[in-house]
């Protein structure tokens, strides 16, 4: 069986998460259940099958470190479920453009030397694929690094809220190279963002008109602390936004709907509280409302979509696929190049593994 060679962009807590996760599951069994992955034998590829063949990061206290030392570096601060072994993988000096914010820069020193060579390294470590993890707000470092993968004719997918795979241009870009990615912006096993696109699915679907809306996201991680510079949060509120009103057959105003992380609180560390609030006419103009409150440990509560998203590009890569992968970045990502409900989503994953899955292969959920 053929390994996904993966590289990471960004070793903060999501690529500590993603790293433990992958190990923590190395050795199950096809036909077991795992919690937050569709299965475990997807499309012909297992768990066991990724490995990590680099990383990227700017961080004096990461840069240079074998990366299964580096995950469990200050800042990151996620829940740490797997001990894992040395990989041999060190982490490299990559490139810092808008990646460090104004409430980044106290805490994130910039490790000395130049950018490595970026193409040099994909294709000496046979790198299939790229995960970007850069910080919220890295526009232009995003840019960057897609440019290098472009040239270096590896995959991508995009975790974080810069519009790539939903932009026609890149997505001409990575068809002219032969190449697919999926993005944009990850979402969560359970999440602020499913809950809320189910919530607002249950009210359209019971007949209930939704008036107004609000989603309030606080944690302690340093994502949170990048948002505080809010000027790095527009794309954030954007895809957040997007994701629960695509879920709508009409437009709410912009008064009416609030959607994004609101505060930074250091005690949280990688926990994320979430408070959602709906409300709604019902029969004979009567006001209905529902309101809850959701607590996670941020960064785990996506790696197991990624750790499927690893294998779906895997199988459009084996398949010559290329451009925006549409069915797995509708299902895996809050902002798709096109939305659909959650269900069908993942129906059309099913499929879309079913049609693509490495010739000989079994799947078993």
């Amino acid at each position: 069986m053929d390994k996904i060679r993966v590289g990471i962009i960004g070793v903060g807590n999501c690529a500590s998460s993603l790293v433990q996760g992958v190990h923590f599951y190395k050795d199950i069994k096809d036909g077991q259940s795992i919690p937050g992955i569709m299965h475990t034998n997807f499309g012909g590829y297992r768990i066991s099958d990724i490995e990590f063949s680099c990383a990227f990061d700017i961080d004096v206290n990461k840069v240079g470190k074998d990366v299964a030392e580096a995950i469990f570096t200050k800042p990151n601060n996620t829940y740490k479920f797997c001990e894992v072994p040395k990989l041999n993988v060190p982490v490299l000096r990559g490139m810092t453009h808008d990646g460090i914010g104004k409430y980044l820069a106290p805490i994130i020193k910039k490790a000395p030397g130049s950018t490595v060579d970026i193409i040099r390294v994909l294709k000496e470590t046979k790198t299939d694929m790229c995960i970007n993890y850069l910080p919220v707000g890295s526009e232009e470092a995003t840019k960057w690094y897609v440019e290098q993968i472009l040239q270096a004719g590896v995959g991508f997918i995009n975790c974080i809220p810069v519009f790539v795979a939903s932009q026609k241009y890149w997505d001409e870009k990575f068809k002219g190279a032969g190449l697919p990615l999926i993005g944009d912006d990850i979402k969560s096993q359970v999440g602020s963002t499913i809950v809320h696109r189910v919530l607002t699915n249950v009210f359209k679907d019971r007949g209930v008109r939704v008036e107004r809306t609000y989603q309030l996201n606080v944690g302690g991680n340093t994502d949170f602390l990048n948002m505080l510079e809010r000027e790095r949060l527009e794309s954030k509120k954007i895809s957040k936004t997007q994701a629960v009103t695509s879920q709508l057959p009409y437009k709410l105003s912009e008064e009416n709907i609030h959607v994004g992380p609101s505060d930074y609180v250091p005690w949280l560390k990688d926990r994320k509280f979430a408070f959602i609030r709906l409300e709604g006419t019902t029969f004979g103009n009567v006001p209905l409302l529902a309101e809850l409150k959701l607590e996670v440990w941020d960064s785990p509560n996506s790696a197991g979509v990624v750790i499927d998203a690893i294998r779906a590009l895997k199988i459009a890569m084996d398949a010559g696929l290329s451009g925006s992968l549409i069915e797995p970045s509708s299902y895996f990502m809050k902002s798709p190049p096109i939305q659909y409900t959650d269900d069908i989503a993942r129906n059309k994953v099913e499929e879309f593994i079913k049609k693509y899955a490495k010739a000989g292969s079994t799947r078993k959920a």
